[in-house]
């Protein structure tokens, strides 16, 4: 259980710093700070996936919730709203009030002398239905529960239009509650399970979101508060509030808990993790928050995985690379291989796409490394499961992609024929995952032949040799295979000791790419080798929570990861300290030095963070400088995965006891 102090919760700073998230599998989520404030816009008690995955809209904002012990009010949250001449005025919960997260649950606990009320936050899974459950753990003096709720109809990455231009709700009664209608494509309904709801309308004007205001984008919003709620708590009893897009949602508030308590324990049986790290199995609760249903053209169901909350959508590269910690890690080889089918089908000119847009539109082809990171997938579930029918299903589409990369395809992506390796890019297009673009500018083009992408091609083409062994089917590998392994050592630089980021043009850049090439046993480096690559990225790039995309001596370098949109992606690639890669850092270490001891003290530094940015998650990215602060998307699937990943890779190293 990761606790937060009542002081760490009223700490106004901290507002920006700590968040909750909760999913409902289909891309929908809930999301908030610890502290109860509204700082951005995606934060509210209902974002509904109304084109699962994506489509997803800002339906029920944030509450404001008090209890009443006696005569004196106490609040479940602090607020921030914008005063006089734009300053911000924050008023923090009269009672301790402390934070913790039971599972994959938020909980709030609001202690006084004469009660201790808690407060949880959960989804029903695979609806568009949130839950607000308050239950009162001792009291010696009456409680009352007493809270409002708004409700808003847009694109979760926008803010309400003004009071004024947008109009009143259609609003009525239904049983046990209230159903708003703000928009013909969808109802918001508010019940009480033990809880008198009822409608009202007025604007709540001007609120401030802090986080929005950081990021450089609109940060006033007006919310229009739709519904009132009140009861009496007694002691040991437990009432819900239900916020949902549903015409029939569970309305019974201890059936929809027993059902996600039974759910989240499942989650962690089907890990068998009995010996892992609190922080490691607390992960098994984060990973499964980005597991999606996706449905497929034909109508049969498949599955994706969402890149990030809470703004991305299902994107290829993000999925292929988490696919091994998300799933097979935690014993869900049947959602890999899912996974793995459903981007099958979206295989176009030998390549996966790039991203499923969030407004459901056609997929996009832009990207070189999310193909070549569906190999080592496909290798990843094969090692664990043993299942080769599905390699032999998979074949065909494996063997496609080979051929179309032989002959180059979209965006320049080809094999070079003068020496067998990878190569991507044309003006205008960034391919790999430094992909940051500003006002159509490729900030790291990384044009010609990327370390990662032929160390991934590399890999691609041990994988199909050994596959068309496997399955008697013709070897047309490696031929390929050996040409490309033999040009690799072209990338070794011998002056610095590590591998050049880029040939052709060549860019001998310390970044942490070569740390790809250096977890990947298919690719030829020595032993000396890898450890020169471990031991410079050591050196110049590594954090405990990340490593950095430049080293700081870089006259590009930028440790803090601030300002507006253009500010920020500007230096996405250029410093940042990013979650995913201790994956590959910790991986090729235990391939360079065969020591699962300093591997696992790599990692233990890494899951000591879980109590800051997402609580219970790991954050995008940090500042390359200390102390680290958590930046970009607050839960990221691939910095979640990759700890899962290299904790069972550590785990299940040869002298490692269970």
């Amino acid at each position: 259980m990761i606790a937060l102090s009542p002081a760490e919760v009223s700490d106004g700073d901290a507002v920006v710093q700590r968040e909750w998230l909760v999913t409902n599998g289909i891309g929908g989520y809930a999301m908030g700070t610890v502290n109860g404030a509204r700082a951005r816009s995606y934060h509210g008690m209902l974002v509904a996936a109304l084109q699962p995955p994506v489509g997803r809209w800002l339906m029920a904002g944030g509450l404001d919730d008090s209890v009443f012990v006696g005569d004196d009010e106490f609040r479940f949250a602090g607020s921030a709203a914008v005063g006089e001449e734009g300053s911000i005025e924050r008023t923090s919960p009269a009672a301790e009030l402390s934070f913790h997260v039971d599972g994959g649950t938020p909980v709030w606990v609001l202690e006084t002398p004469h009660a201790r009320v808690e407060k949880r936050v959960f989804m029903a899974h695979g609806r568009n239905t949130s839950y607000a459950r308050y239950t009162v753990a001792r009291a010696d003096q009456p409680v009352r529960l007493r809270g409002a709720a708004t409700a808003a109809f847009r694109d979760h990455h926008q803010t309400s239009r003004p009071a004024e231009e947008a109009g009143h709700a259609e609003m009525g009664r239904v049983p046990h509650g209230v159903r708003v209608r703000l928009n013909p494509e969808a109802a918001l309904q508010i019940l009480g399970d033990g809880v008198s709801v009822r409608p009202t309308h007025h604007w709540r004007r001007g609120e401030y979101l802090a986080i929005e205001d950081e990021r450089g984008f609109d940060c006033v919003e007006d919310e229009l508060v739709v519904a009132e709620y009140e009861c009496q708590l007694a002691p040991g009893r437990s009432v819900t509030v239900v916020f949902s897009a549903e015409d029939a949602p569970e309305f019974d508030g201890e059936a929809a808990y027993a059902a996600h308590r039974e759910r989240e324990a499942g989650l962690l049986e089907q890990a068998e993790l009995e010996s892992a790290p609190d922080g490691i199995r607390q992960l098994v609760f984060a990973a499964d928050q980005f597991v999606v249903a996706r449905a497929l053209e034909d109508g049969t169901q498949g599955h994706s995985v969402i890149a990030g909350y809470p703004w991305f959508g299902d994107w290829g590269r993000d999925t292929m690379i988490a696919l091994p910690g998300l799933t097979l890690a935690t014993g869900r080889a049947e959602i890999a291989r899912g996974i793995l089918t459903t981007f099958a089908r979206y295989v176009d000119q030998g390549m996966l796409p790039n991203r499923f847009p969030d407004s459901g539109d056609a997929p996009e082809y832009n990207t070189a490394d999310a193909t070549l990171w569906y190999f080592e997938a496909v290798c990843a579930y094969h090692r664990a499961t043993g299942d080769l029918e599905t390699i032999r299903a998979l074949f065909p589409v494996l063997a496609d992609i080979v051929v179309h990369h032989l002959a180059g395809t979209r965006y320049g992506i080809g094999v070079d024929p003068a020496d067998g390796l990878l190569r991507a890019g044309v003006p205008g297009e960034n391919l790999t995952w430094m992909d940051a673009k500003v006002d159509g500018v490729v900030m790291t083009p990384r044009h010609g032949k990327a370390v990662e992408l032929s160390a991934l091609w590399i890999n691609a083409l041990a994988a199909m040799r050994d596959f068309a062994a496997l399955l008697g089917e013709p070897d047309s590998y490696s031929e390929h295979l050996a040409r490309a392994s033999a040009s690799f050592a072209r990338f070794w630089d011998d002056e610095r000791g590590y591998l050049r980021d880029v040939l052709d043009p060549d860019d001998a850049t310390l970044r942490p790419n070569q740390l790809i090439a250096a977890m990947l046993d298919a690719v030829p480096l020595t032993t000396a080798q890898r450890r020169g690559i471990v031991e410079a990225c050591r050196e110049a790039l590594y954090t405990p929570v990340g490593m950095r995309t430049l080293r700081a001596s870089d006259p590009n370098y930028r440790g803090v990861f601030a300002g507006d949109w253009r500010t920020r992606d500007a230096m996405y690639h250029q410093g940042p300290a990013w979650s995913w890669l201790l994956g590959p850092f910790v991986s090729a270490h235990l391939r360079a030095y065969g020591d699962p001891v300093a591997a696992r003290e790599l990692l233990d530094a890494a899951l000591a963070g879980l109590s800051e940015g997402c609580v219970g998650s790991v954050s995008e990215l940090f500042d390359g400088d200390a102390p680290h602060h958590p930046r970009a998307a607050s839960a990221q699937a691939w910095g979640v995965s990759e700890l899962l990943r290299v904790w069972r890779e550590i785990d299940r190293y040869p002298g490692v006891a269970s």
